[in-house]
C-alpha cells in the first residue's frame, strides 16, 4: 500500500459534521440557554436544508458530548433539550474528524484496536443488569441482525458502525464513544472496500457474535481477543509494513 493510499483522500466534512457546526451556530444565534428546547428533528432538517438522518446523527453526537438530552414522545415535551452550551468539546471533535484525514491506516487501526479492546473488556466487566449495559448489548444484537439482512457492502458497513459504536457505549465512557465515532467515520470508505474484498461477510459476523457473546458472558479476556481477531480479519494489510 502506498503512502497516498493510506491517507483518506476526501477531507471534506461529512453532512452530519456540517450539521453539528450549523446547530452550534443556531444555538448561539437564537440565544438558547440550558433547559431550552431545540427545534424538532424535522424542523431542523428543513431549516438547515439537510436530510433528517444527518440531523439525527448530529443530535446523537451532541447527546454523547452532553450538550443535549433527547426525550422520546410527541408534543411539547418531545425533542432535544440543551443541557450545556457547546464549547471547546464540539470544536475539538470536529477538528478530530478533519485531522484524521492526515493519518495512516496503520495509525487509525492501532488506535481502534487499543480503544475497542479496552471498551470490550470494560463492557464485559460491567454489571450485566445495569440499564446502560442492557441497552448497549441490545443495540449490538440489533446491528448484527441488520448486517445479516444488508443488501450491499455500504449498508453492511452502516450497521457495522452501529455495532462498534454500541460496543463503545457499553463501556460507559462518552469520550470513547465520540472518538470511536470519529475513527469509524475516517475508515468508512476503507471499511466498504474491506467488505468488498472479503466477499463473504460470514467471518466478520462470526467475529461480531463472538464479541457480543463474550461481553454478555462477562468474559473480558475473550472479548478483547475477539476484537483483535476481528480487526486483523477486516484489515489484514494494515500491518507495520503495509
Amino acid at each position: 500500500m502506498t503512502t497516498d493510499e493510506r491517507r483518506r483522500p476526501d477531507a471534506r466534512p461529512r453532512a452530519f459534521e456540517e450539521v453539528l457546526a450549523r446547530i452550534e451556530e443556531r444555538i448561539a444565534a437564537d440565544g438558547l440557554t440550558v433547559g431550552d428546547r431545540l427545534p424538532g428533528e424535522r424542523q431542523l432538517a428543513e431549516q438547515l436544508g439537510v436530510g433528517r438522518s444527518s440531523v439525527r446523527e448530529a443530535l446523537r453526537v451532541l447527546e454523547t458530548l452532553g450538550v443535549v438530552a433527547s426525550q422520546a414522545g410527541r408534543g411539547p415535551d418531545a425533542g432535544a433539550v440543551l443541557t450545556s452550551r457547546p464549547g471547546n468539546a464540539l470544536t475539538d471533535l470536529l477538528r478530530l474528524h478533519l485531522g484524521l484525514a492526515t493519518l495512516s491506516m496503520r495509525e487509525v487501526i492501532d488506535t481502534r484496536l487499543m480503544i475497542e479492546q479496552w471498551a470490550a473488556a470494560r463492557a464485559a466487566a460491567a454489571p450485566a443488569g445495569t440499564a446502560s449495559t442492557r441497552t448497549a448489548t441490545a443495540r449490538m444484537a440489533e446491528a448484527i441482525a441488520a448486517m445479516d439482512a444488508a443488501r450491499d457492502p455500504a449498508e453492511f458497513v452502516e450497521h457495522d458502525i452501529a455495532f462498534h459504536l454500541a460496543l463503545a457505549e457499553a463501556a460507559g465512557n462518552r469520550l470513547i464513544v465520540a472518538v470511536m465515532r470519529a475513527l469509524r467515520d475516517a475508515l468508512r470508505r476503507y471499511a466498504v472496500d474491506a467488505v468488498v474484498r472479503l466477499g463473504d461477510t460470514g467471518g466478520l459476523q462470526d467475529d461480531h457474535r463472538r464479541i457480543h457473546r463474550a461481553i454478555v458472558d462477562g468474559d473480558a479476556e475473550a472479548a478483547a481477543a475477539a476484537v483483535a481477531d476481528h480487526l486483523a480479519r477486516a484489515y489484514p494489510d494494515s500491518g507495520p509494513d503495509a
